[in-house]
């Protein structure tokens, strides 16, 4: 089959794309075809287990069993732990490190992947190691987000072909951005995969640097066809690469569809890239539908290059598996200046028993619920206005959609909110917001600076959302963290003269006064020692940006506590049911923490979590919120917890190995708890 470029509809109503009488019937005909291929094996059907990143293809998160309850948990001890030795190769790269995986279950192994996409299968009981995989990723490169999400399983149901290699496949995407499958049984590379097993992702995508386009989460499977995703590091420069999302032939490696979140970049006089999925794509095996979420095209704070709506970026995509063909797309932020990327995977459920849906959270700590086949709004949506732009050539989108249910935290933020624990810091945290615009959620970057609350790192982030299935009740991590954003005017390009004159000098060592691109070299590498600082160029465009999280000199948020915190919204109802502080970063007192990672809830009336900066995992009762137990670990865990039954046994496994860009403590923990 020949290769095919899908693109999306960028004259489809705001709101949705209507799903005609055709397309549904070209979807029945992609439904029978995928369930003639779909593994029908006990692993994906059994509540109780994890075959996939977020416990099932619709991403909820949840497990049916009920071993570990309100009654027992205050039981639970570590059982085993295990080393992948990620870190014992020097590197620099290992100071940014992060253990996001979350493994997966098949056929009595566990299955994760390391942040330099080292592959490692351990026996679920006992956490022996089975084998590993080395993709031999160069560390000698530098990239500006080093992490796997975790791994994908796909098996053949076509007879019993447990012995037959390959007749179960590991896949895997990569920094360097290869698609990889390996035996399941041995660890092995599918010889009959692409090339020796691997698949370049970098072909056909405006590919530039390989610190610039990489994956970072699971690839998503629905029968034969693999999909992924790319990560995209958006604010280098206008014309970043394609956000293009693929799938393949799961046995070949072959291409079968291509789809361009933003088709109409090509058309522009300057090129704009990204618009890309790098989060977790969920499936709706059933239908044949997978459902994607995009982040902003590039670059992502500053827009003049990128006139109107930007459709697809920012949004959750309906596509048929099969074929790539685009059937609705619903977008949460139109002309996106803020980095609100959709980073949650979205959310497959049933609302009200009885109406397919899909709920989407985001950075913005919003809930979007929509009907699944259309695309369509089950709660209200309003259009309303937000502030205008004061930068010369931009023109933000004149209004944004907000959502009738409750947002997951605020949205709003005055001078009563600014907060420190001392009054130095209080002073400080008012002096460094009292000069920055802010009008609102969604106030536009500006060269004097802006106050953007939520800030990009959420919300709700990549961690996304967990739901049990019995009560429609949705929990969810998520941060309240103020960031400033400021544009820097690149009104001094470099030149051929500038840099003819710099090499002059150099080579007769004549001083000169710094350039200004060399004063901005040196304030880059200052703002990178401060939390969360970021100074990109934007290339193409007038304005660099920079920005970071406002923060007193020790390190507190100046925004008022809870600055993490862990929610519960009933998606029936539409009623927020709890809202409880995440762990802390003040001893001895309820702040709540900056978090990364994510929820699971469970049969015994559980939600379990880490994310925080803090070395725990943390139980809660799913009903009230309230804490019920928590268990140490030898770093704090950025990452999302999973559990599941082996030999009547339930366990609880959480990856601990920090995060190199929350400066967090480092480690290579993988930990599984039991009852005592």
């Amino acid at each position: 089959m020949t290769s095919k470029i899908i693109f999306g509809d960028s004259f489809a109503p705001r709101q949705f794309a209507p799903f005609g009488q055709g397309q549904r019937a070209r979807m029945g005909i992609g439904f029978v075809a995928l369930c003639l291929a779909l593994p029908l094996t006990s692993w994906a059907t059994d509540k109780r287990q994890w075959p996939t990143y977020g416990g099932d293809p619709g991403g909820t998160r949840y497990s049916a069993a009920s071993q570990i309850n309100t009654r027992t948990v205050r039981l639970l001890k570590t059982v085993w732990e295990y080393h992948t030795g990620a870190l014992d190769t020097a590197s620099p790269l290992n100071q940014i490190a992060a253990f996001e995986s979350t493994p997966v279950l098949f056929n009595g192994l566990l299955y994760l992947s390391t942040p330099f996409d080292h592959v490692i299968a351990l026996d679920a009981a006992t956490g022996r190691e089975r084998w590993r995989f080395d993709p031999h990723i160069d560390r000698s490169i530098e990239h500006s987000n080093v992490t796997s999400r975790g791994v994908a399983i796909w098996g053949d149901r076509a007879g019993d072909k447990r012995s037959a290699a390959c007749a179960a496949r590991i896949l895997v995407g990569t920094l360097d951005a290869r698609l990889i499958a390996l035996d399941a049984a041995t660890g092995e590379p599918c010889t009959d995969f692409g090339k020796a097993g691997s698949v370049d992702l970098t072909r056909d995508v405006g590919f530039r640097w390989v610190t610039e386009y990489n994956v970072t989460s699971p690839p998503t499977i629905v029968g034969d066809v693999v999909v992924v995703g790319s990560y995209v590091a958006d604010n280098l420069h206008a014309d970043m690469a394609s956000g293009a999302v693929r799938g393949f032939d799961v046995r070949s490696g072959r291409l079968l569809w291509t789809w361009d979140p933003i088709p109409w970049s090509r058309a522009q006089s300057q090129r704009t890239g990204a618009g890309n999925a790098w989060s977790v794509i969920s499936a709706d095996p059933e239908r044949g539908l997978i459902f994607v979420p995009t982040g902003s095209a590039s670059p992502d704070f500053y827009g003049g290059l990128r006139p109107g709506d930007n459709k697809y970026a920012n949004s959750v995509v309906a596509l048929d598996a099969a074929t790539g063909r685009f059937v609705w797309g619903f977008q949460v932020v139109h002309h996106d200046l803020w980095d609100y990327d959709i980073a949650a995977q979205p959310l497959l459920f049933t609302f009200r028993g009885k109406t397919p849906a899909v709920a989407v959270t985001t950075k913005m700590g919003s809930v979007f619920v929509l009907d699944r086949i259309t695309g369509k709004p089950l709660y209200a949506v309003e259009e309303k206005p937000v502030p205008k732009s004061d930068v010369p050539g931009e023109y933000a989108s004149p209004t944004q959609p907000f959502s009738s249910l409750p947002s997951l935290g605020p949205q709003d933020f005055s001078a009563k909110d600014v907060w420190g624990a001392t009054p130095s810091d209080l002073a400080f945290c008012q002096a460094a917001i009292k000069r920055l615009r802010f009008e609102g959620i969604y106030t536009p970057p500006a060269v004097g600076g802006t106050l953007l609350f939520p800030g990009n790192i959420g919300g709700v982030n990549w961690g996304s959302t967990a739901l049990d299935p019995t009560t429609g009740t949705l929990y969810a991590d998520a941060n309240r963290l103020a960031f400033m954003v400021k544009l820097v005017p690149a009104n001094e390009g470099v030149s051929f003269w500038r840099l003819g004159i710099a090499l002059i000098a150099r080579l007769f060592q004549i001083p000169v006064a710094p350039s200004y691109h060399e004063r901005l070299a040196a304030q880059q590498r200052a703002y990178r020692s401060r939390f969360s600082g970021e100074f990109s160029r934007q290339e193409l465009t007038p304005y660099y940006v920079f920005r970071e999280a406002i923060v007193t000199p020790g390190g507190q948020p100046c925004t008022t506590p809870p600055w993490g915190t862990l929610s519960a919204l009933n998606l029936n109802s539409g009623r927020k049911l709890w809202d409880v502080p995440l762990g802390t970063m003040m001893e001895g007192r309820k702040t709540g923490s900056i978090n990364l990672g994510g929820a699971i809830v469970t049969g015994g009336g559980l939600v379990f979590t880490a994310a925080t900066k803090e070395p725990y995992l943390r139980a809660f009762d799913s009903k009230s919120g309230r804490e019920l137990w928590k268990g140490h670990l030898p770093v704090p865990a950025q990452s999302t917890p999973m559990t599941y039954l082996i030999d009547g046994k339930q366990y609880v496994v959480i990856c601990a190995g920090g995060h190199g860009l929350l400066r967090t403590q480092l480690g290579d923990s993988v930990i599984a708890f039991a009852l005592n």
